[in-house]
């Protein structure tokens, strides 16, 4: 594997799968591949389970990590080729991609989605100028349409948790105070969809996502009925993905929070969510804090899904 950036670039699913549990049952087995060999970690947002897992995966495998957050320690870079370069950036990017990846041996990127072009939003610009001109293997820590470390990671724990070969996994929009992207819901139907689950998406109107990424889900807009006999619920917010209400919020609907009145429906399903989570808007206290809350589990196994994808890039 020379890159990583979505469920196609892991291969075999179930090779995946099983090699992510030797990782997670022997996790220091291989402590001496990444031996002087350094990771670069470059996050051009937010982060707290993404820094910490990756972070800890290097290490796990004997590798340096180096944190670099863009926006508090270097110099302001600007993306675009063309721009007369007069304003408070005063590094251009593609000077500054060759030279990152003179100082390490991977590099992990994470940029979140700037809502402000749809069309280059979904080319993934900044993470494929990381691909293009680090001379490097990247791996993709979240980027504008698809967070694949968090997905796999999803993954891991349906696998750990289900309690039969295909269970039905809802994956249910919630309301949010801000404009999310569609990274996390994308990427979440892809892996879902590659698994061959019994898979459903549902949100109110005007929240569909890509088709590409809805592939042969199930879309249902009533969120009752898609709760019924669900063994997994996954909640997550997104903005408006279509026509001109891109990135937009057209609901904050409190009706479509996940409460024990709609997990009563489903057949004792577990609740999943990335974190961070906002209570009482995405899922109630109780829900969050119940038996069936696998929301911590699952931030383990990011440590988990990093350290199987930096090994095999490491083995490559």
């Amino acid at each position: 594997m020379k890159h990583f950036t979505c469920v196609q670039d892991i291969g075999d699913l179930n090779v995946a799968l099983k090699e992510a549990f030797e990782v997670k049952k022997t996790p220091f087995r291989w402590d001496t591949l990444g031996k002087n060999k350094t990771m670069l970690l470059i996050f051009f947002d937010s982060s707290l389970r993404t820094r910490l897992s990756t972070q800890k995966a290097a290490l796990n495998l004997g590798m340096n990590a180096i944190v670099l957050d863009v926006n508090q320690g270097a110099w302001k870079l600007e993306t675009e080729r063309g721009v007369i370069m007069d304003g408070d950036k005063p590094e251009h990017i593609l000077e500054a991609i060759p030279v990152m990846g003179c100082y390490c041996d991977v590099i992990g990127v994470r940029s979140f989605a700037r809502f402000e072009s749809k069309d280059a939003d979904y080319r993934e610009v900044i993470l494929n100028q990381f691909i293009q001109h680090s001379g490097k293997p990247v791996v993709s820590m979240e980027a504008a349409t698809r967070h694949p470390l968090q997905s796999f990671a999803d993954l891991i724990t349906i696998e750990e948790y289900k309690k039969t070969a295909r269970p039905r996994v809802v994956l249910t929009w919630a309301p949010h105070p801000r404009a999310l992207p569609q990274a996390v819901p994308n990427s979440f139907a892809e892996w879902m969809n590659a698994a061959g689950y019994d898979f459903v998406i549902t949100h109110p109107a005007g929240y569909e996502l890509d088709p590409t990424f809805v592939g042969s889900a199930t879309v249902e807009y009533d969120q009752r009925k898609a709760f019924a006999g669900a063994d997994f619920i996954y909640a997550k917010n997104w903005a408006a993905y279509a026509g001109d209400g891109y990135g937009k919020i057209l609901s904050k609907d409190r009706a479509w929070t996940v409460d024990a009145e709609k997990m009563a429906l489903t057949n004792n399903a577990y609740f999943m969510h990335c974190l961070p989570v906002r209570r009482n808007m995405i899922v109630t206290d109780d829900v969050i804090e119940s038996p069936q809350s696998l929301v911590i589990p699952e931030a383990a196994n990011r440590v988990v899904s990093a350290q199987t994808v930096i090994k095999r890039i490491l083995e490559n």
